[in-house]
C-alpha cells in the first residue's frame, strides 16, 4: 500500500476558506472509510472528521458546522471543505483509512501544512 497524498494547504486569513485533497491507492478505496486528522505543533494528531462508505459522516465538535467532508470513488480522492477558518484550526492535515473491520492505515502521508492567520 502506498502513503496517501495529501494537497491543498496554505495560508488563509480568519475567516477564510480552504478545500483539501487527498489521493489514495488501492482498490478498497471505496468501501474504506476515509478520515482526516491534523496535528498543530507541539500536540498529539487529532482526528477531525470521518466519511463512510455509505456516506455517513463525523465531525469533531471543534470543526463541526465549518469542515465538510466528501469523496470521489472514481478518483480514489476525498476532500475536505474549511470554511470560516480559525487561527486555532493552523496544523498539518493528514488523511487516512479505515478498512472494513475498522483498523486503521499505518501508511500516514506527509500531510499538508494549514495555517490561518488572525
Amino acid at each position: 500500500q502506498v502513503q496517501p497524498v495529501e494537497s491543498g494547504g496554505g495560508l488563509v486569513q480568519a475567516g477564510g476558506s480552504l478545500r483539501l485533497s487527498c489521493t489514495a491507492s488501492g482498490s478498497t478505496f471505496k468501501i474504506n472509510t476515509m478520515e482526516w486528522y491534523r496535528q498543530a505543533p507541539e500536540k498529539q494528531r487529532e482526528w477531525v472528521a470521518s466519511l463512510t462508505s455509505g456516506g455517513n459522516t463525523n465531525y469533531a465538535n471543534s470543526v463541526k458546522g465549518r469542515f465538510t467532508i466528501s469523496r470521489d470513488n472514481a478518483e480514489n480522492t476525498v476532500y475536505l471543505q474549511m470554511n470560516s477558518l480559525k487561527p486555532e484550526d493552523t496544523a498539518v492535515y493528514y488523511c487516512n483509512s479505515r478498512n472494513v473491520l475498522g483498523i486503521l492505515s499505518a501508511y500516514w502521508g506527509r500531510g499538508t501544512q494549514v495555517t490561518v492567520s488572525s
